[in-house]
């Protein structure tokens, strides 16, 4: 069974990466099946640290692209938005070129928030990094969490 309230189109998804951090780091979704979305990153200039290192903060951008997008896939948007509440990344291991491919799956999908676990592999398939996102469902016209 599909978790999926508006089935997800990967053009689509792709196409709303233009003009957002995700362009820049040359975010692109890649795969979607009935429990999860993939989306991968660049690891290039672009993405790494002083060291030559992929940047932490690049690994939670890609993390929070894709558990924001499987949530805003989940939810009605017609009567609600999701905004990103917590993220946390424990960085297991250095990459230094190609892409890192991160997988969004759901720990919990409730009524009023969203968790996410997303873990990212390397080209080799080796986990650089988890990470789990908590999202808000907010209803229109309210305002998120913390404004």
């Amino acid at each position: 069974m599909t978790i999926w309230r508006t089935p997800p189109n990967i053009d689509a998804l792709n196409t709303m990466q233009k003009n957002t951090i995700g362009e820049v780091l040359d975010i692109r979704f890649e795969a979607v099946d009935d429990q999860s979305l993939t989306a991968s990153m660049v690891v290039d200039h672009r993405t790494h640290q002083p060291y030559g290192l992929l940047h932490g903060g690049a690994s939670v951008v890609l993390a929070e692209t894709v558990g924001s997008t499987a949530s805003y896939l989940v939810i009605d948007t017609s009567k609600y938005f999701c905004v990103g509440l917590e993220i946390n990344a424990n960085h297991l291991r250095g990459l230094r070129s190609g892409r890192v491919t991160a997988v969004a799956r759901p720990v919990h999908i409730g009524r009023t928030t969203h968790v996410w676990d997303i873990r990212l592999t390397s080209d080799q398939g080796k986990t650089s990094c988890i990470s789990r996102l908590t999202i808000a469902v907010v209803p229109h016209g309210e305002q998120p969490p913390g404004s």
